[in-house]
């Protein structure tokens, strides 16, 4: 029987090897908010560039996001963003050479980068009562993950 919360699983005994993931996920917005994102109309700032540093830092901050979560030495991180209709995508990668996988810090990375850009549109983004009907965030998922 456990009566307490369970730590941080050991990873001690791993080797150190190669360790990559890919996420990805989408941000549903208006024809409006495209058009200032693209146009650089946003009064918060570029939508693009904030939201690619917000990502790259919430990768670097996952272990204090995500308890259980390892503090993994980050070598790399790319993000890439695409326009999909009036939906802006976020594709992230992560790479370390470490015990243990990468692919949550590319979950809540993409996860940052979608909500810094929501964030920054929102004015935009809300209707006569201050509701976001089509606003959303969706599809957020790991396309790969790869070892060794």
């Amino acid at each position: 029987m456990n009566d307490g919360i369970d730590g941080i699983v050991p990873v001690g005994h791993k080797p150190i090897v190669e360790r990559t993931a890919v996420a990805t996920g989408l941000l549903s917005l208006s024809p409006q908010s495209k058009d200032a994102i693209q146009n650089g109309l946003v009064a918060k700032g570029d939508v693009i560039e904030a939201s690619t540093v917000a990502a790259i830092q919430a990768v670097k901050d996952t272990p204090r996001i995500i308890p259980h979560c390892h503090v993994i030495p980050i070598e790399g991180c790319n993000v890439a963003w695409d326009w999909e209709g009036d939906s802006l995508r976020c594709t992230l990668s992560v790479s370390a050479h470490w015990k243990t996988g990468v692919e949550m810090e590319a979950i809540v990375g993409v996860s940052a980068g979608l909500l810094c850009a929501w964030d920054m549109v929102k004015s935009l983004e809300k209707d006569e009562g201050g509701q976001y009907p089509d606003t959303k965030i969706e599809s957020i998922e790991v396309l790969e993950k790869r070892k060794g």
